[in-house]
Parts: C-alpha cells; structure tokens; sequence
C-alpha cells in the first residue's frame, strides 16, 4: 500500500489510487457475480395447491375431497432445488394426522398434541441436498380436520415447491392423489402412479372454443371487446412465410414484430425470433371464439410456434398466451412487446391485465430466480448506494458508466414489475415471488432502504428508471401513515408476519426510515417530513442510548419495558451513519438541528472510545474479545468522515481523521483480498439480551450483502476525506 502524510506526522493516509483501485475491483466483482437474467416465466393454475399471504401452501383436503372416509390418506408430491448440502427450515400446521418425507426419509409425524392445537405451527429443519429434493406429505382423514397448511418458516420468504412428476417439475404447485388406504412406501416407483392428473379442462369447455374457456371467468364481458393473442418462432434463415388464422369472431388484426401485415399475406423476414400477436375482436354477440393460427414457410410446411415467456419444453406445450378483453386500450399499445414491456401488465389504465395459457386455471407467472440482480431489499438497498456513490466519484469512464448502467438496470427493473407483482398478489394467492416485500408490505425493513436508494438514483437517471415516482408515493404512504408508531410518533415494530419482532423498536429502523424521508421530503417538497425523520432520533435516544457508555443498545422491548442493553456494532452503525443522512439536509435553522448536532458528537465521542488497537470495531462493541465486524467498521468511518468535512466534529488533533485512517486501513489488510472479496461481515440480526448471541452465534460471512455497499462508501468517503484540506 502507498502512503502519504500531511501536517500530523502520524496520520497517514492512502493514495486515492489504491482506494479507487479497492471499490473498482470490489464493484466488478459483486457485478460479475450477479449479472442479469431474465425473470423466469412459468405456466401456474389457480386449480391447483397454491400459497397464502402467509407465503405458505394449503391443502385443505376435507374440502377437495368432501366424501373421503375416515382413516384414509392423501399423498402430496413437491419438489425443490438446492445449491448445496444443508437444511430446509419448514412449517407444518396440520388440520389432522400428518407425515412428512424428505429424499425418502421420514423426517416428521405428528402426534395427539399437535393434532389438538392445530393453530400452533410446528417449524422443524428437513436435512436437503444439492440438486432436486422430493417432499412427500401424507395427511390422514379424522373426524377433527384433513390436511394441513405447510411451507416457510417466515411469512415472505419466497421459497416455493415445483410439481413432483417430471413432466411438471417446472411448474410451482403439488401433485397429490385421490383418498386410498394403501400404505404408500415405494414412492420411487408407486407414487407417480396414483397421482390425479393435472386440472382438465370439461368435454364442454374443450368445444366451447378457446377463448371462452381461457376467458370462462370473464365470459359475460367478453361482447363487443379485443383480446390479444401472442406466440412466437424462429427462422434459422431468410425466408417468405405465411401467418394465418382461423378465428370465429367479428375480425381479426395481425401483427410481426411489431408490425402490421395482413393475414394471409406472404412476407418476407430475416433469420431469427419473430413475435406474433393477434388481436382479436369478439363481437357484439360473443358467439363461440375459437382460434387457431399457423406459420407456413414457402414450400408449404409449417414452422413450429413457442411462448414468448416460457422456456422451450414448456413453451412448445402453450405456444399461444391471451390477454384480454379490452375496450380502451389501442392496437399499437398491445403491439409493443420490447424487452423493457414483456415484465409489465398488458393494457391501459382501468384494464391492465396479464398473460393467460389455455389450461384450467391457467396463467403464466414471473419468478425473480437471480440471486440478488433485480430483488428489492434493505441490503441491496445500501449494496446499490455504495456502487452508485463509488460511480459518482470516479472521474467519467466506461469504469464509471459500467457501475451506474448496472445500478440503473437493477433499479429500473425492481420499479417496473411492481405493477405486476402487486397483480399477482390479488389473483394467485397472496404469495409473489416478484417483489416479495413490497407487495406484503408489514415493515420498514421491506420498503425504506431500497427506496431511499431508488430516489438517489433518480437525481441523476429519473428518466431512465421508469416511475419511481409512484413507488416512492406508495413507500411514503406507508412509512408516513401506515407504519406502526408510539404515542411520541416513533417507530416501532407491530403486527409483523415475523411475529418474534412485534412489540419492539431497533435501532435498525432509523436506517430502513431516514434516509429514505430525507429524500422523500425533497420530492414532495414537504418540510414537514424532515419534522418526521428529526422526531425518530429524538425517540430512539430517549429508549435506546446508554449514556454510560455513550453507545446504542440494539432493542427495546415493550414487553419487559426495557432495551437489551447490548450495543451490536452495526446496529449503532445504521444509527450514526443515519444520522448524518439527515444532518446533510437538515436546515441550519431547525428547532433540533442544535441537538441533533450534539446528540451526534457525543455518540461520535462513543465509538471513538471503543475502537480496537488493530483499527476495527467489534460485533458487540465494548466485548473487544468479540469478532471485529467490516459493516460497523466502514460505517463508522462514513460517519467520521462526513463530520469532519461538515464541520460537525472539531478534529484539531486528527484523532477522527486517524480513527477513519486505521480503520481504512484495517479493512484493506483483514477484510478485502484482491479479488474484491469481503469478509467479516454480520448476516442480518434478531435480538438478545445476551451479547453471547451476537458474537458467538451471528458470525461473520463471505461477501455478505450488509457490507458490501457500505464499504463501498467508506471508501468514497475515504477518498472524499483525503481531498478535504490537503
């Protein structure tokens, strides 16, 4: 590493080119290993298993079943597909007698008690391996209940279950079988064979013509309105081709690429993927809309058509997906198909709508299978503010613009499927596994961070990001006037679907809350919710500081009137960090901006006390024998840094400068290798009373979302700080 010294002889300080040098391998590795893929579409039926708002399966099987006889069983088939070795944390609450295999292994029974409090659900952790795992249930008939209700854990995690028989293992859901005494062991070799076949469609439905069965739930609106149909094939050469349908309606309206010809008509087109779309008209009378259409090359023979949304397999069994009826919306709208629409709902206001196939029940369903590209939440939130501030402060280079294109991208996607998740919501269930916090919204963790980043990223790209406007409306919304809040107006947390945390405030939440309502305030041009953001710390001191120590516990918990006395380093991390968010903005003038200042310097004062000799801070940060923590570490140095350029903290002797110095440095050394890894970072908390929990049982991780971008950050302060006086 290179050094330089300035006036105070013991304070060194790293050339800008190292630290830029730092960020830049850092951001191109978090990019190189989160690239972009497209959602995963997959065909879904509403007549099948499905997931509640609680992000879990029901199988009410005395309702699918009603005349089953006591004593006998149903068997329920899913799959799931996992990296790699470890366990599956699962939730069971039986309506009745239940078994549970994993892999071929009994791995759960009920028993008298847990048949008598069939409210009360029992989590256990199923051993997985990598690759598919096969999940088997079987719930017993009795007077008392049949079935269950099974899945997660946690309400919003997004884990799901695919078809256990081969040829649907790419679609969400259970296969089950009818009720039978038969004792099922074999299930290798027996089960497939008494499993129920997928929904059918009726004799009636399958000659009553395409379009009225598909559209059967909106039959009595389908007079007088156009529907979309769309489908999609491939030219390995330039060819002539023909596009024909036979369609019972008033008329038809053909579109390729976009691009209106006539049916019938030959025309020429180059080499690869042409999207079809048909609009058609019901008619006054809707009589019965049958449909069918086909690509014929020149010599006659016919060219195979495939989803546009779903993969080859599955694609080639549904080539053709609906959408409709529409009255407003205008043919060139639903000709538009480009690679920024295919995620969003079809359809103007008033009649948005999704993609539907013909099987019953049958729709077409997005899943977020990136790892992280393209999700929305609370650490990608401050990952993505790390990289776009690394990209603001670089000078303007493809580097630069490969960093800013990427958080763009992100952001722009997690804004423009919004509308459709929150679609899918309504009409699937209450689970999505597209925008699976924003949509079951209970907190700040789900909404405030990845949206104060959304509004940073509009000062400089709004126009291409899409809405976010009407995010940030629905985020403020929330935070202002849903989210739960004590007498005083702070924060705290109630009513959550993680019900370990209902009853207490963590000083987690003036990050998930602040940053976000200090730039929400500048785009409502709203005082008032600066007011708001003021208010929180005020709060959050009175329960949370220790004054002893000059340091935040972690929790205050309502139920035994009192915080946990535990000062967890990150915890008080998101506390300065997010103090100094709002000292940026807050006027000069502000009836609390005096102590607000000084409720800053003396927690400043607090953390500069317990830094370790080796220039880290601790997981638990008065335990110097707990592990040293890179999130709380680089936040710390954030919030030094951005008081010494503000004029906050009086650093005449440089021991903040040298604190964030030592720190910079310590990071570089213990918990950066060259390759842009991160180490030492704490997976995302509960709470306790014992620090033992903490340091013992929260242990650091490999490249940890909850550090990454914030030690981007510290970095850009750290060049921000060298350039400040030299």
């Amino acid at each position: 590493m290179a050094y330089y010294f300035d006036d105070y002889s013991d304070i060194f300080r790293q050339s800008q080119g190292d630290i830029s040098h730092t960020l830049s391998v850092m951001a191109d590795r978090y990019m190189g290993e989160n690239p972009e893929h497209e959602y995963t579409a997959r065909p879904f039926t509403t007549c099948g298993v499905m997931r509640n708002k609680d992000y879990r399966y029901v199988f009410d099987a005395g309702k699918v079943f009603p005349d089953a006889e006591d004593g006998s069983y149903v068997y329920l088939w899913g799959k799931i597909r996992r990296s790699g070795e470890g366990s599956l944390r699962f939730t069971l609450i039986p309506f009745g007698p239940a078994k549970i295999w994993m892999n071929g292994e009994e791995v759960f029974a009920s028993d008298f008690v847990a048949e008598r409090f069939a409210d009360n659900p029992i989590t256990i952790d199923i051993p997985v391996k990598a690759g598919w795992n096969n999940l088997i249930l079987r719930f017993t008939k009795t007077k008392a209940g049949f079935g269950g209700e099974f899945g997660t854990w946690l309400g919003k995690l997004d884990y799901y279950f695919m078809h256990g028989r081969k040829e649907w293992e790419e679609m969400e859901g259970f296969d089950y079988t009818k009720p039978t005494f038969e004792r099922i062991t074999d299930f290798e070799n027996e089960l497939e064979k008494k499993l129920l076949p997928m929904p059918e469609w009726s004799d009636d439905e399958k000659t009553c013509g395409v379009l009225n069965r598909v559209f059967s739930d909106k039959k009595d609106s389908l007079a007088g309105k156009k529907i979309a149909a769309r489908s999609r094939f491939v030219l390995y050469k330039t060819s002539v081709v023909t596009i024909k349908a036979d369609f019972g309606g008033d008329g038809k309206v053909l579109f390729v690429d976009g691009k209106k010809v006539l049916d019938g008509e030959k025309i020429s087109l180059t080499s690869g993927l042409h999207d079809i779309l048909y609009i058609l008209s019901a008619g006054k009378s809707a009589p019965v809309l049958d449909f069918s259409a086909k690509v014929t090359d020149e010599r006659g023979s016919e060219i195979s058509l495939k989803n546009p949304l779903l993969a080859e397999k599955i694609g080639s069994a549904f080539p053709w997906m609906f959408a409709g009826p529409f009255e407003k919306t205008s043919d060139d709208r639903l000709a538009d198909f480009s690679s920024a629409s295919r995620n969003m709902l079809v359809g103007c206001e008033g009649e948005k709508t999704w993609w539907r196939i013909d099987m019953k029940g049958g729709w077409i369903r997005l899943y977020n299978e990136n790892a992280l590209f393209g999700h929305w939440d609370y650490p990608l939130g401050v990952t993505l503010y790390g990289m776009i501030e690394a990209a603001r402060f670089f000078d303007s280079s493809k580097k630069t613009n490969t960093i800013a294109d990427y958080v763009v991208r992100h952001v722009k996607k997690s804004v423009g499927t919004l509308e459709y998740a929150l679609f899918d919501k309504e009409n699937f269930g209450g689970a999505t596994a597209v925008h699976h916090l924003l949509t079951s919204i209970d907190s700040l963790d789900d909404c405030g961070s990845f949206a104060s980043l959304m509004l940073e990223v509009a000062k400089d790209h709004a126009n291409e990001i899409g809405d976010y406007g009407s995010i940030a409306s629905y985020v403020g919304d929330y935070i202002c006037t849903k989210q739960a809040r004590l007498d005083d107006g702070c924060f705290y947390r109630k009513q959550m679907m993680h019900k370990f945390h209902n009853g207490t405030m963590w000083a987690d939440d003036l990050y998930m809350s602040v940053p976000f309502l200090c730039r929400y305030a500048a785009f409502k041009k709203d005082p008032s919710v600066l007011d708001d953001a003021a208010n929180q710390f005020v709060g959050f001191k009175k329960r949370l500081f220790m004054s002893d120590k000059k340091l935040m516990a972690h929790v205050y918990d309502f139920k035994r009137d009192m915080n946990t006395g535990v000062p967890w380093g990150r915890g008080n991390g998101w506390t300065i960090f997010s103090l100094t968010e709002l000292l940026q903005v807050l006027p000069s003038s502000h009836s609390k901006r005096k102590e607000l200042e000084d409720f800053y310097r003396v927690l400043a004062e607090g953390y500069l006390s317990v830094q370790g000799e080796d220039g880290m801070w601790r997981q638990v940060l008065n335990m110097q024998d707990s592990y040293p923590e890179s999130s709380c570490t680089a936040m710390f140095i954030c919030a030094f840094s951005r008081g010494i350029r503000y004029g906050w903290l009086k650093d005449d002797d440089g021991m903040y400068r040298r604190a964030c110095c030592r720190a910079w440095e310590a990071l570089e050394k213990t918990a950066i290798d060259s390759k842009g890894n991160l180490y030492g970072v704490c997976r995302g908390s509960e709470f306790a009373f014992n620090p033992r929990y903490y340091s013992e049982h929260l242990l650091p991780q490999l490249n940890n979302t909850h550090g990454i971008g914030i030690v981007l950050l510290a970095g850009v302060e750290m060049l921000r700080l060298n350039a400040f006086n030299s």
